[in-house]
């Protein structure tokens, strides 16, 4: 039996609209000044004025207001207040518009004239009690830009299973729950008094002594690990209690792998296959299989065939598989099932905008999310000296078995992963067509640098959950139009990795979008070219920016006189020794 072990570091918004109040109130309106460009002006005349019921006398007022001031004026429809608006001929500056406001508010006609201002929608701030603590959501350095997504999506209609330790029983996140699995085969790990069976809950992974699980184990109190990661994808939110999860309105799915001294590699498999919706002997069909699974566990070792294929076929059946990356400090190609492919493999960072010194890193790392720091790295191992620069979540008081419901603060890749599968629930609840592949390039196309530095490679960036939501609501999915699949790029060597588009009349665009994901320790050796079905070369990057590393990047190019349908193919030339890496992911948007 291959045991897998967990690495554990730790010691509803809704939308609302500002509307300006037209009621006739002469002080206060008439101090309303514009601060922003004006196109239009709200004019409010008193009842006994001819302009307040007379549109032809309204718009000679306006006519003439204007001329005064030396600017355009025209009356152009009435509110269903009685107002008028008043049209400025297109935006103008704010001084320009306060000159003929001016000319308003000298006529004692006039009741009030204020700026035809815009109205925004706003995502609410949680009024969860420890909202303000959680970090990794909202602040502008090193947080996801959650808030920001909630205006579109709160994952409503997602199922996401976290494969893990199962869970204990949480205020917090019972709301979400919905039913899973104990697929731990063997009963004194799994402590249950039993094999598999439809329970799920966290019964404890103590270890009462050293050397238990191995030689080199510690003795340990149980982490509660599942319950901690469920609270990030999917804490009830606006409760008035706790904390706020990304995808509060998605639902969880325990799926019990992880007991006693980790977990078998046969458990996690069959966990992974029903999770998302596939069938397992002996064991009941999944009456509400998940569109997204999370994996905070891992292993030494690379990827196996029992982990890939398993992967593989949920990958097939719509399922987003998202995984941490390790937290060895460590290339995370040596480790499972971190180096599996068709996941998204997540790094962590920390507060302040850096790969957290434990994260493992690499050219296989597909975007980095907040994982936390308990504690510096110079810090006294096993300390907690720095928990508000940690990932607060759902947890449990007790040291072995369950006991009450708390709060607390972890670090690791297995915090920074759920950050990625709520933001995966979003994509999906936003625009069910999804497949795991777009959600996949959505997530690294729309991430943005990191604010500190990554050694080793921190994939496409910090994930960013407002500009990724955006993302998918505004523009329809490119389908049949990418590649996810990797491409190792060799030393002074060319690969290619193609898509063939099929179902588009005519000729490509002359603005076609082309979303570049190369992962390369320096970019300067690489020349990146666009072909065209018919061989036609287009250069997208020609061995600039020197030591910097990875290319994430949208390019446009005019291909207006190519056949739209062909096998279009990314070209990338490495021109010097020295530094490896590889075609990540690319697309084509018509």
């Amino acid at each position: 039996m291959v045991a897998m072990s967990v690495t554990l570091l730790a010691g509803s918004a809704t939308a609302s609209v500002a509307l300006a109040a037209e009621t006739p109130a002469a002080a206060p309106a008439a101090t309303v000044a514009p601060t922003a460009p004006v196109e239009n002006l709200i004019v409010g005349y008193k009842s006994s004025a001819t302009e307040a019921s007379s549109n032809t006398a309204a718009a000679d007022d306006a006519t003439a207001k204007g001329k005064k001031a030396g600017k355009k004026a025209k009356f152009d429809r009435r509110l269903g207040t009685g107002a008028a608006l008043v049209s400025l001929g297109g935006t103008v500056a704010p001084a320009a518009a306060a000159d003929v406001m001016a000319q308003f508010r000298a006529d004692p006609d006039v009741a009030y004239v204020e700026p035809d201002t815009r109205a925004y929608a706003m995502a609410v701030t949680p009024n969860d009690t420890e909202y303000a603590k959680q970090w990794d959501l909202f602040e502008p350095t090193a947080g996801m830009n959650v808030p920001g997504a909630w205006d579109k999506t709160t994952g409503s209609g997602v199922t996401v299973a976290v494969i893990d330790t199962g869970y204990v029983a949480h205020s917090d996140v019972a709301p979400n729950i919905v039913a899973g699995y104990d697929f731990i085969s063997t009963s004194s790990e799994a402590r249950d008094g039993n094999g598999r069976d439809s329970n799920p809950a966290d019964e404890g992974d103590w270890n009462a002594t050293d050397g238990e699980c191995g030689t080199g184990s510690k003795a340990s109190t149980s982490s509660w690990h599942g319950t901690h990661v469920a609270g990030t994808i999917a804490a009830a939110t606006n409760n008035s209690k706790g904390v706020a999860g990304i995808a509060y309105g998605a639902k969880i799915q325990p799926v019990r792998v992880l007991g006693k001294c980790g977990g078998a590699t046969s458990d996690i498999v069959d966990a992974i296959t029903w999770a998302s919706g596939g069938s397992v002997a002996g064991v009941p069909a999944n009456a509400t299989p998940a569109k997204v699974i999370n994996m905070s566990l891992g292993g030494s070792g690379t990827c196996g065939t029992s982990y890939q294929n398993a992967i593989n076929a949920a990958v097939a059946r719509g399922t987003t598989v998202v995984v941490a990356a390790g937290n060895s400090n460590a290339n995370a190609s040596g480790f499972s099932p971190a180096s599996c492919n068709n996941v998204i493999n997540v790094a962590s960072t920390n507060r302040a905008g850096d790969r957290s010194y434990y994260s493992n890193f690499g050219s296989i790392i597909d975007v980095s999310a907040p994982g936390g720091e308990t504690r510096r790295a110079t810090d006294t191992p096993g300390t907690v000296t720095t928990p508000e620069n940690a990932i607060l979540s759902t947890l449990n008081a007790g040291t072995s078995t369950p006991g009450a419901e708390t709060y607390k603060p972890y670090q690791g890749t297995s915090m920074a992963a759920p950050h990625i599968a709520g933001l995966a629930a979003l994509l999906k609840s936003a625009n069910t067509s999804l497949t795991p592949a777009q959600i996949e390039s959505a997530i690294k196309t729309n991430a943005r640098p990191l604010a500190g530095t990554c050694t080793g490679g921190c994939g496409a960036g910090l994930a960013d959950a407002a500009a990724t939501v955006a993302a998918v609501t505004s523009t329809p999915p490119t389908s049949g139009r990418e590649n996810t699949t990797d491409y190792a790029i060799a030393d002074n060597a060319t690969v290619e990795s193609p898509i063939t588009v099929t179902g588009v009349t005519g000729n490509a665009p002359a603005a076609l979008k082309v979303g570049v994901n190369i992962v390369h320790s320096y970019i300067g050796d690489l020349k990146v070219d666009l072909v065209a079905p018919d061989g036609s070369v287009y250069n997208l990057h020609n061995r600039s920016g020197g030591s910097t590393a990875n290319i994430n990047q949208v390019y446009t190019v005019n291909a207006s006189s190519e056949v739209a349908n062909g096998t279009w193919k990314l070209r990338v030339n490495d021109n010097a020794g020295g530094d490896t890496g590889k075609i990540d992911s690319w697309n084509l948007t018509f």
